[in-house]
C-alpha cells in the first residue's frame, strides 16, 4: 500500500468506527475552549472536565477572571498540574483578552500562538473546534499512530502535522484528527496494545512494530 492509500483507508475506517465525534473537552464558547485545551496538557480530558466547571463557576469569561488571583485560580486547577504555569497563562491571556480583543478571543493563529501557555497544539485546536477553521492538531494519540502506521516517521510533531496535512483532504482535517484521538484511546493505545483489536495497524501498520508486539501474527 502506498502512504496515500494507507489514508484513504484510515479515512473510510475513522468514518465507518466514529461517524460523530463530539469534543472531548466541555466548553461553551471559544474562550472556555481555550482555558480547557491549556489545561490539558500533560492532564486527560477527563479530569479536566471535573475542573472547568468549578473554574468556570467563578469566571467563565476573561473580565471575571482578572477579578481572581493567580493564586485563586492556582488552587481551583491544581488538580490539573503544572497549576504554577497555567494559572500564570490564564490570568496573563485573559489580561491580553481584554485590552486588545474586547474580551474576545481572536480567530487567528499568530495572536493564538502570542498567548502565554499557548502553543501551536493549542492554538490548532481553538481554529479547529471553536472557530471551524481547517487544523490538524498533533497530540500523543495522533503522533504515535501517524509513526505506528507509517503515514510519518514519528521524528517530530512539526513533521507528523506536515504529512497528515499532506496525506488528508483539508476539508476532514477537523473531524479527522477527532477521529484518530477517539480511535487511539479505543483500539491503538500506547500502553496494553493489543493488535488483534486495532483493524487499522493490522491492516497498514508498520511490519517491525506488529512482529515486536506479536512475533508469530502472519503479516504476510
Amino acid at each position: 500500500m502506498t502512504k496515500k492509500e494507507k489514508a484513504i483507508f484510515v479515512q473510510e475506517k475513522l468514518e465507518e468506527l466514529f461517524p460523530e465525534v463530539p469534543i472531548p473537552l466541555d466548553h461553551k464558547d471559544p474562550y472556555t475552549l481555550l482555558i480547557a485545551v491549556l489545561l490539558s496538557a500533560q492532564c486527560t480530558d477527563a479530569r479536566v472536565n471535573t475542573i472547568t466547571p468549578i473554574l468556570f463557576a467563578k469566571a467563565d469569561n476573561p473580565y471575571d477572571m482578572l477579578k481572581l488571583t493567580q493564586e485563586q485560580i492556582k488552587e481551583i486547577i491544581r488538580p490539573c498540574g503544572l497549576s504554577p504555569m497555567k494559572s500564570k497563562g490564564i490570568y496573563g491571556l485573559s489580561k491580553i483578552l481584554v485590552e486588545k480583543y474586547n474580551g474576545q478571543v481572536p480567530a487567528d493563529f499568530k495572536a493564538l500562538e502570542s498567548f502565554p501557555a499557548v502553543g501551536h497544539k493549542t492554538a490548532s485546536v481553538v481554529m479547529s473546534q471553536a472557530f471551524g477553521i481547517p487544523a490538524f492538531p498533533v497530540d500523543t494519540h495522533i503522533h504515535r499512530l501517524m509513526y505506528r502506521w507509517g503515514l510519518s516517521d514519528g521524528s517530530s510533531v512539526v513533521q507528523t502535522e506536515k504529512d497528515a496535512k499532506r496525506l488528508f483532504p483539508k476539508e476532514l482535517w477537523n473531524k479527522l484528527h477527532l477521529q484518530i484521538i477517539y480511535y487511539a484511546r479505543a483500539y491503538s493505545p500506547a500502553r496494553g496494545w493489543d493488535i488483534e483489536k486495532d483493524v487499522i495497524s493490522r491492516k497498514i501498520g508498520r511490519k517491525s512494530l506488529l512482529k515486536k508486539e506479536f512475533k508469530n501474527l502472519n503479516l504476510d
